[in-house]
């Protein structure tokens, strides 16, 4: 008896592990109700394509079985059955309308932008999200970059890997709970992907192509996806990372953000300190070099050619300027005049001539790179 209760228990426990491996392997429910709709499509289209392939095969086994040679039977002798050939067509036929209608219905729900609350354009870069807030009023449009937060140190085995390892970001994309959210996705360079498996959406992000998805998330949380698209080498370092906050959260980040941009926009025209174009100079770099150059300078000759005692940095400034503005055609060197502002170039520029034992001896205000940029024109 006790044997008996044994070999049930292990049983069970069998059982439950399956279930567990099984849901591990499956796709995930979700938190939005397209992300719900689109698990319930997929576990009936599973389902149907289980019963088929076990009908299928239990008719394929017992005929092998009951009708062979060894036991007497003999091949029928016919050509052609019109019967089953037209049960063949017309059941096939059924099972697929059947399918495609629910499919139908979800493709038609996730297509549907209309009466967003809010939108924002999602535009990638190698290897970066840009994520801009179109609101009615204008002048409270702003937007971010949002780069991958992993550190070094994990990325070269050189400390622990964290829990969020190539899927933390410095800065996420902020939404709010309970209301529609339309995206409009698009890129600069290459093919990029936006995904984010909870919400269920995903879209290629194409140059020159405005591809729109929404979602509605209820909970608030933080939500983390990938770029889906093999985009270059540095593709596996290219997260997606949402946080979803609660409406009165959301409004009053949403108005210190507006707060911010017209201080950035004041700072387009300011004078800087060689301290605050060091400081902010060093920032921009790590932020958006230092993944080629190195945070050194050394870079990684020859794609990722040294910046500490090289013409480039000592030679003249505009030019300098200009490299940063345009990039380098025909190298990786990326164009930045579209991604920084002009405070922005100039405090990176500024750095670049004066930190790894480099001195330019010249100091880089925006307003030469303004005329740097009319120069160019």
């Amino acid at each position: 008896m006790k044997q008996k209760i044994s070999y049930a228990g292990g049983l069970v426990a069998l059982l439950a592990s399956g279930l567990v491996w099984a849901d591990e392997l499956n796709m995930p429910v979700g938190v939005t109700d397209i992300s719900r709709q689109v698990y319930d499509l997929h576990m009936t289209i599973f389902t149907v394509c289980c019963i088929i392939g076990a009908g299928v095969f239990s008719v394929m086994f017992w005929s092998i079985i009951q009708h062979r040679r060894s036991i007497g039977h003999e091949a029928a002798q016919f050509h052609e059955s019109t019967k089953l050939e037209i049960a063949w067509t017309i059941v096939p036929t059924l099972i697929l309308i059947g399918m495609a209608v629910p499919a139908t219905q979800v493709l038609i729900a996730m297509y549907d932008t209309g009466g967003e609350d809010m939108t924002v354009e999602v535009r990638g870069y190698q290897w970066k999200w840009q994520y801009k807030y179109l609101d009615d009023d204008y002048n409270r449009t702003f937007s971010f970059f949002s780069n991958m937060a992993t550190p070094q140190d994990e990325i070269q085995n050189r400390s622990a890997k964290g829990e969020f390892y190539l899927l933390d970001v410095d800065n996420p994309l902020r939404i709010p709970a309970n209301r529609k959210v339309r995206f409009l996705v698009t890129a600069e360079d290459v093919i990029h992907a936006w995904w984010v498996p909870d919400f269920g959406i995903k879209r290629d992000a194409v140059p020159g192509i405005l591809n729109e998805l929404w979602t509605i998330v209820e909970e608030p949380g933080v939500y983390r996806g990938q770029c889906t698209e093999l985009c270059g080498k540095d593709h596996g370092f290219m997260p997606v990372v949402v946080e979803v906050m609660e409406e009165e959260k959301f409004d009053a980040w949403y108005s210190e953000q507006v707060t911010r941009e017209a201080e950035r926009v004041a700072n387009l025209s300011k004078t800087f300190t060689e301290d605050e174009l060091m400081v902010q100079g060093e920032q921009v770099y790590n932020t958006f070099c230092a993944s080629c150059h190195q945070p050194n300078g050394q870079g990684v000759p020859p794609v990722f050619p040294s910046l500490v005692g090289t013409p480039v940095v000592s030679g003249p400034r505009d030019e300098h300027i200009r490299m940063v503005l345009d990039g380098v055609p025909g190298s990786a060197m990326q164009a930045f005049g579209r991604q920084l502002d002009v405070a922005q170039i100039a405090a990176v520029v500024h750095y670049e001539r004066h930190s790894w034992g480099n001195n330019a001896g010249d100091i880089t205000q925006p307003r030469d790179v303004i005329a740097t940029q009319e120069a160019g024109q």
